[in-house]
């Protein structure tokens, strides 16, 4: 197994390809904070905020105005747990907690972005945008095929700065440009979304340093989420489902995204939905047709 993978439901994009033993490739920040010592500060968001020039400061300082944003200073599983808009000095005084900071409220597009880096210069970028939906759930993320100048400019000058010595993948989590979090990983949920030779590519970058990766067709791809009411234990759908789902013109691959056999309450899950599944196409039309495949499987057994 090239790459260091918790989830079941995510292995099939990895385990085909061949990697040395001594090759270790993070996809959870817990692992990635533990294997980069000299880089793990970044997930400092303070810290990152700072080294920006963004006015920020922890609670029990005072923001010079309002509205801020504020959330943990640090949090290696839930990254968003505890996030909220300050809007006066009397929501601060109640509001202020150990370990939480507040930033300059950012506007704009909300981006992920993966980067491969060498020596802390960014090699290769692919950026997506979510649709938000209620209680923290997103109906689908769209991995944009073209570049975003404006985040790939600012996150390169700062990867080139901060990241020195550092090779491997990189996320960024930005809004209207500015970097909110970092990662020493990337995003797991769609690799083959990358195109071909994708994962192969991952894999030499961490074994020798050097990003080969031809990129030539890449195109827009779709990774559409079902979610489910909380309050129920589900069961997974027969694999006849997932096949007859997978096999649908457009589609690249399905994940059902739970453990059977475990309790609901043991699934790190946002307030308005209990994720079950993930279909990952080359079209919107082509992730919902997967997704409504799944769907009445999955949602009339528990």
């Amino acid at each position: 197994m090239p790459v260091c993978e918790p989830d079941p439901w995510r292995t099939q994009y990895f385990a085909p390809v061949p990697c040395p033993e001594t090759v270790r490739i993070p996809t959870k920040d817990y692992d990635a904070w533990e294997w980069n010592p000299a880089h793990r500060w970044i997930y400092d968001k303070l810290a990152v905020a700072l080294s920006q020039g963004l006015e920020a400061g922890p609670h029990g300082v005072m923001p010079p105005f309002f509205p801020v944003f504020s959330k943990p200073l640090m949090n290696l599983r839930g990254m968003g747990t505890g996030s909220r808009v300050i809007a006066s000095a009397e929501e601060y005084a109640a509001a202020l907690t150990p370990g939480h900071f507040w930033c300059r409220l950012l506007t704009g597009r909300h981006v992920s972005s993966d980067a491969a880096v060498v020596n802390g210069v960014p090699r290769w970028w692919r950026h997506a945008t979510g649709a938000a939906a209620e209680g923290g759930t997103f109906d689908h993320w769209h991995v944009h095929a073209e570049a975003i100048p404006e985040v790939e400019l600012w996150c390169g000058a700062w990867a080139r700065t901060h990241l020195a010595g550092y090779t491997g993948l990189v996320n960024f989590e930005t809004i209207g440009g500015r970097i909110i979090e970092a990662h020493l990983r990337f995003a797991d949920q769609w690799p083959d979304l990358y195109g071909p030779g994708w994962v192969a590519a991952l894999v030499r970058l961490y074994e020798t340093g050097v990003w080969d990766f031809a990129d030539q067709d890449r195109a827009d791809g779709f990774s559409v989420v079902l979610f489910a009411p909380h309050g129920r234990r589900y069961r997974h759908p027969p694999a006849a489902v997932v096949d007859r789902a997978r096999a649908l013109p457009g589609v690249s691959s399905v994940q059902i995204t739970f453990h059977e056999a475990w309790t609901p309450a043991q699934h790190a899950m946002p307030p308005g939905g209990f994720r079950v599944a993930t279909v990952n196409a080359w079209s919107l039309e082509a992730g919902r047709a997967g997704r409504d495949a799944l769907a009445q499987a999955l949602l009339t057994t528990g």
